[in-house]
């Protein structure tokens, strides 16, 4: 279905762009272009970033992020908890910081596994920075629980595939694909080994690898973001624009980029501006644009804010 629904979208972009009405001006220069090869993978990786939006381990599965403070806590959705989880078992365990290290210990009676394995005893329970972090799953596979390290603190992230966020999720606007968005940019690299702070939504301030920055032409002017990302590899970019707060989420938007080629030029299609995983859930801990990538320019292509169900809302 999801594919006839591409191709509906297609055909009526196509119609669009080839049967103006009698009345209507003949499209200006800088009218959308609706190249149909462009605009059916721009709707394919629409569909794919929805999709991986709701998987049952996806962003809108968060529930909780539990920052630990203590030497032990106790977990589980009871009232006698100290983290409460929003679902669960009313007690699912307890976690303890010992000898510099964090340990998990299941609650007696409670169904807890670790890489399809039950578990029965104390275990220790690995960060996300780690080779090999801890994902402890509970009721019945639908809820998981990991430790995430930020700074000098941990915190605990759950998820449940029944959480509202997921089973009242609305959809994602867009403003309408426009191929004069997707641009060729010049890639400018840095001296090895350089870093860009980078604060997150908690305020943490962290050095991020700034391989090198992104320069790209529009509207007469020549503009330039900073890539975070080890030369040589894929790059990520966080950006805000005229239209934050007016159109698009306040916070800034992420985008994507393929390895800069052999000629040190990289596409970025801002058709492939995305929301951060906190403009879904306050459980995340999203970074921000720093002020280099702050552009005095309406980017008005991209995911638009998303805008919560009445029944979220409700929750």
């Amino acid at each position: 279905m999801k594919r006839w629904a591409g191709m509906a979208l297609l055909l009526a972009a196509m119609a669009t762009a080839g049967c103006g009405g009698g009345d209507r001006p003949a499209p200006g220069p800088d009218a959308p272009r609706f190249d149909p090869a462009f605009l059916m993978n721009n709707d394919i990786w629409r569909e794919q970033r929805q999709a991986e939006l709701l998987q049952p381990d996806g962003w809108t599965s968060l529930i909780g992020l539990h920052w630990l403070e203590l030497k032990a806590h106790y977990i589980g959705s009871g009232s006698t908890s100290g983290i409460r989880l929003a679902m669960g078992p009313p007690r699912l365990g307890m976690v303890v910081h010992e000898a510099g290290r964090y340990w998990f210990m299941p609650e007696r009676g409670v169904a807890v596994q670790v890489d399809g394995k039950p578990v029965k005893g104390r275990i220790p329970f690995h960060a996300d920075d780690e080779p090999s972090p801890t994902m402890i799953t509970f009721d019945g596979g639908k809820g998981t629980l990991s430790l995430i390290h930020r700074g000098p603190r941990h915190a605990l992230r759950v998820r449940h595939a029944d959480a509202p966020a997921r089973a009242h999720f609305g959809h994602l606007e867009y403003w309408p694909a426009d191929a004069s968005w997707r641009i060729t940019a010049r890639f400018v690299p840095h001296d090895a080994g350089k870093t860009l702070p980078v604060v997150d939504i908690t305020g943490l301030t962290t050095e991020q690898a700034n391989a090198g920055a992104i320069e790209f032409e529009r509207d007469g002017r020549t503009w330039r973001l900073e890539a975070l990302g080890e030369p040589g590899r894929p790059l990520f970019v966080i950006f805000a624009d005229r239209t934050s707060g007016h159109g698009s989420y306040a916070a800034g938007r992420y985008i994507d980029l393929d390895t800069p080629d052999d000629k040190s030029q990289v596409v970025i299609d801002f058709n492939r501006a995305y929301n951060p995983p906190c403009a879904f859930t306050p459980f995340a801990t999203c970074p921000l644009p720093p002020p280099e990538n702050r552009l005095d320019l309406p980017v008005e292509a991209g995911e638009k804010t998303y805008v919560k169900p009445a029944q979220e809302d409700a929750t």
